[in-house]
C-alpha cells in the first residue's frame, strides 16, 4: 500500500473515531428522553395495587448539627401530621451542636412529652452517617419501632405525606419508601427556581420511570422510610464509608431482595441553596458520593440478575448518562473540533445531527416535565426555557438554521464574516459543549465576591444551570482522585419554608 493510501486510511479511521466521540454525546439526551417516554407508564405499572392503609409505629431519626434555626419548626410540623400521635416518635440526634439546637429540642421534648427525644453526641464532627447510627442504635434497642423515617432537620412534611408513604409498607416485599422533595423556600430567587425544576426532572420524572422499571437509584436523604425488617436485613446501621450513605442504603435494600418505592404524592418541602457557591458545596458532596458508589458497585453494572433490577441495561444507562456526562461532553467537543481541523465535511453534519437530537429531546422533556408539577412550571417558566443557558440555545438555533448567525445576522448590519471569523465562530460553537463547564466553574469562583453576587444571577441564565451540575461532577472526579477529605459540609438554612 502506498504512503498516500496509508494516509487516507489513517484519516478515515481518525474521522470515524471523532464521529463516534460526537455520537457518544447524544447518549444522555436519548436516555433522558427514554425515561420520559416511560413516565406515562407509571399510571399502569406502579405499586398502588399492593398498597393499603397501614399505620405502623414510626420512629423519626433526625441528625442535627447547629440546626437551631430550623429544627423547632420541623418538629412542630411532624407533630401536626395526619398520623396517630401515639404511633409517631421523633429522635433528634444532636451532633455536639454549638448553637441553641439542644435548647430548642429540649423545649419541644417538654412540649410533646413521650413523643420527642433529644439524643446528644458529645463527640461530633464524624459525619452524618455516624450521627444517624447513634440514633438507630437507640430505636433498634427498643421493640416499639416498626418503621423508621430518616429525615433532614430542615425539611417540612406536608400533613398527609407520612401515611402516603407508610401505605407501601403494607406490602412485606417493600423495604423502603421515599417521597418527593420539593423546593419550598418562602422567598424564591433565580437559583431556587432552577432547583425546583431540576427536582421535577430528577424526581417526579426520573424516579417515576425507575418505579416502572423496578430499580431506584436513590432514596432522598431527607425522606427515607424503612421497615424494621429492612433495617435489620441491611445490617442495622447506615454505611459510614461513603458520602452517599442514602444511595448505599438504597442499593443494599434492593440487593437484599426488597423493593424500593418512590411515592410522588408524598411531598416534603426543603429550603435549597440561594447562591452558586452553596449549591456547589451541596452537590459536590452528592457527586463525590456517586463516584464512590460507581466504584463500589462496579460488579453490578450491566449484569442482569434475577434477584434485583440494578444490573439492567436501562438502569445502567440512567446511572452512567449522568455520571459520565462531563466526559461525554468533552468527547463531543474533541470530536467536532477534530473533524473541523481535518477539514472534514462531516464536521458540520454531525454537529447539526447532535444538536438537533439534543434539541428535540430537550423540547419534549421540558414541555412534559413542566406538566408534572404545574405549580413549579408556572413559577419557573424562565428557568424551564433557559435550563441549558442562553448561549446553548443560540448554538441550538445555529444547528437548526445553518447560516443564521454567521451570514444572515451579520448581513442585517451590513457585515460579512471573514474566513478567520467563520473559523472562530465554528470552533466556538463546537467547543461550547465543554466550555460551558469551564464557565460554570468561573461562576463558582466569583460567587463569594461582591461582583459575583451581582453577576451570577445573569450568568446562570446565560451559561445555564445544567452546566453547573456537570462542572460539579467533574470537580467530584478531581476531588475523589486526590483523596480530598470527606466532611459533613452542610449548607446554611434560614428556616423560611412555605407552610
Amino acid at each position: 500500500m502506498s504512503g498516500d493510501a496509508w494516509l487516507d486510511l489513517g484519516g478515515a479511521v481518525l474521522a470515524t473515531i471523532f464521529v463516534v466521540f460526537v455520537a457518544l454525546g447524544a447518549i444522555p439526551a436519548f436516555t433522558m428522553a427514554y425515561q420520559f417516554l416511560v413516565v406515562p407508564l407509571h399510571a399502569r405499572f406502579n405499586h398502588y395495587d399492593k398498597a393499603a392503609p397501614y399505620l405502623p409505629n414510626v420512629a423519626v431519626v433526625v441528625p442535627a448539627w447547629n440546626e437551631g434555626a430550623v429544627i423547632g419548626g420541623s418538629i412542630d410540623r411532624l407533630m401536626a401530621l395526619e398520623y396517630p400521635p401515639e404511633r409517631l416518635r421523633v429522635y433528634v440526634v444532636d451532633d455536639a451542636s454549638t448553637d441553641d439546637t439542644p435548647d430548642v429540642v429540649l423545649e419541644r421534648a417538654a412540649r410533646y412529652p413521650g413523643r420527642v427525644f433529644h439524643l446528644r453526641r458529645e463527640k461530633g464532627g464524624e459525619g452524618k452517617a455516624h450521627t444517624l447510627n447513634h440514633g438507630l442504635r437507640r430505636v433498634l434497642s427498643e421493640d416499639w419501632m416498626e418503621a423508621l423515617l430518616i429525615m433532614d432537620a430542615d425539611v417540612i412534611y406536608l400533613p398527609d405525606s407520612m401515611r402516603k408513604m407508610t401505605r407501601h409498607l403494607a406490602d412485606p416485599e417493600v423495604g423502603s419508601v421515599t417521597a418527593y422533595i420539593s423546593e419550598g423556600s418562602l422567598r424564591k430567587n433565580y437559583l431556587t427556581r432552577f432547583i425546583a425544576f431540576e427536582y421535577v426532572l430528577s424526581q417526579i420524572g426520573s424516579r417515576r420511570a425507575q418505579n416502572v422499571l423496578g430499580a431506584l437509584a436513590c432514596l432522598a436523604g431527607g425522606a427515607q422510610l424503612h421497615s424494621r425488617e429492612n433495617l435489620v436485613a441491611i445490617g442495622g446501621q447506615i454505611d459510614t464509608s461513603s458520602l452517599a450513605e442514602d444511595t448505599v442504603t438504597t442499593f443494599e435494600t434492593q440487593l437484599s431482595g426488597r423493593k424500593v418505592v418512590f411515592e410522588p404524592h408524598a411531598v416534603v418541602l426543603a429550603e435549597e441553596p440561594r447562591h452558586v457557591g452553596d449549591l456547589w458545596k451541596q452537590r459536590l458532596r452528592w457527586a463525590r458520593g456517586n463516584v464512590q458508589l460507581t466504584k463500589r458497585y462496579s460488579h453490578l453494572w450491566f449484569r442482569p440478575s434475577k434477584e434485583h433490577k440494578l444490573g439492567t441495561i436501562s438502569f445502567g444507562l440512567f446511572w452512567f448518562s449522568v455520571f459520565l456526562l462531563p466526559v461525554l461532553m468533552l468527547l463531543s467537543s474533541v470530536g467536532l473540533i477534530g473533524l473541523y481541523l481535518m477539514d472534514s465535511p462531516l464536521a458540520m453534519l454531525v454537529f447539526r445531527a447532535l444538536w438537533i437530537v439534543v434539541g428535540c429531546a430537550y423540547v419534549y422533556i421540558m414541555l412534559f416535565a413542566a406538566q408534572l408539577d404545574p405549580k413549579v412550571g408556572r413559577v419557573a417558566w424562565r428557568e424551564v426555557l433557559l435550563f441549558p443557558g442562553l448561549i446553548s440555545m443560540i448554538v441550538l438555533l445555529a444547528a437548526f438554521f445553518p447560516g443564521l448567525f454567521e451570514q444572515r445576522v451579520p448581513a442585517m448590519f451590513g457585515l460579512t464574516l471573514t474566513e478567520s471569523g467563520y473559523d472562530a465562530w465554528n470552533l466556538a460553537i463546537f467547543a461550547w459543549i465543554s466550555l460551558c463547564m469551564l464557565a460554570a466553574w468561573g461562576m463558582k469562583l466569583i460567587d463569594s465576591t461582591r461582583i459575583g453576587r451581582v453577576l451570577n444571577p445573569f450568568l446562570v441564565y446565560l451559561i445555564g444551570y445544567g452546566p453547573i451540575l456537570c462542572a460539579v461532577t467533574f470537580d467530584a472526579y478531581i476531588k475523589e482522585a486526590r483523596g480530598a477529605a470527606m466532611t459533613w459540609d452542610k449548607t446554611e438554612k434560614s428556616g423560611r419554608v412555605l407552610a
